[in-house]
């Protein structure tokens, strides 16, 4: 397989990357290339310029706040993953992280491209979700701050404009006190997900739900926050009875439809299974449940 035709252009700053976006119609960033370079690949994509930002400094760093880990968009998946700091503050990156491709792979690509990529099925699109991240997109007017559940429309499909370049993407730290957990089912270590979840969740003294943020992929054409199983689960003690009630809940949220790899109905029987799991897991119940 090839790549169609393109024209080739290393940035030197951010500015000068975004220029190129409004000069040349079609062109795409290059960053990593792991999900972009597949793609023109499989002629899904066929920009007439590849803009590379490797030389743009500044951008291969990674920030921990107060409040957020800041991602740039030149910080490799393995960075993120291997980073101590990180999972101190934010222990699902590294959950999740650690199931993306192989490690080759994660040496070589990008947290930031992976999102911009927008793979229904891809970790670190969810994670942006679940933690109720943002993006920071520049443009020709300016940077503006794009939330996760307005980000991704549909798969491979964002809110960033053409003209337009994400420099950094922004995952709040785990709220003190607060358990998590992030759990994947694929055909084979590495695949993308059939499906996968993720769960942050905080109790009351009582035991009972104070705060929750559960997300999936791979379930539908873009990552998806489980509001409705939120819903149910505030200010109720997590035992047998309502977390089945949680996971059939879930379960709904499949629309995903039958393809090459499963059926709808089986992707279903993944999603409930795992929302047992990663629900009891990341409020230290128990260590293992069947899914």
């Amino acid at each position: 397989m090839k790549s169609p035709l393109f024209n080739y252009y290393c940035a030197l700053s951010v500015e000068d990357a975004v220029q190129h976006l409004i000069d040349f119609e079609g062109s795409l960033i290059l960053a990593g290339g792991q999900s972009l370079v597949p793609a023109m690949n499989f002629k899904l994509a066929s920009p007439e310029m590849l803009i590379d930002i490797g030389r743009i400094d500044g951008l291969d760093q990674i920030t921990v706040t107060a409040s957020e880990v800041i991602v740039g968009a030149n910080v490799r998946h393995r960075d993120v993953e291997l980073s101590d700091e990180v999972f101190a503050v934010q222990p699902l990156l590294r959950q999740a992280i650690k199931n993306v491709a192989h490690v080759p792979i994660r040496h070589r690509g990008t947290s930031v491209g992976s999102i911009c990529h927008a793979d229904a099925a891809a970790e670190t699109p969810m994670l942006l979700v679940l933690t109720g991240g943002y993006v920071t997109a520049v443009g020709p007017n300016g940077s503006r701050k794009i939330m996760a559940e307005d980000f991704f429309k549909f798969h491979m499909t964002t809110d960033r404009a053409a003209d337009e370049m994400v420099v950094s993407a922004h995952f709040p730290i785990l709220p003190t006190g607060a358990g998590c957990y992030f759990r994947e089912f694929a055909r084979r270590k590495g695949d993308y997900a059939l499906a996968g979840v993720g769960a942050v969740i905080s109790l009351k003294d009582n035991g009972k739900v104070s705060n929750i943020r559960m997300a999936a992929c791979g379930i539908a054409s873009t990552p998806v926050r489980l509001k409705e199983v939120e819903e149910f689960l505030m200010d109720q003690v997590l035992d047998e009875v309502v977390v089945e009630k949680a996971a059939e809940i879930a379960a709904q949220y499949v629309t995903a439809p039958d393809d090459g790899t499963t059926s709808k109905a089986y992707r279903k029987h993944l999603l409930s299974g795992l929302t047992k799991d990663v629900i009891f897991k990341a409020v230290g119940v128990r260590d293992e449940v069947a899914a």
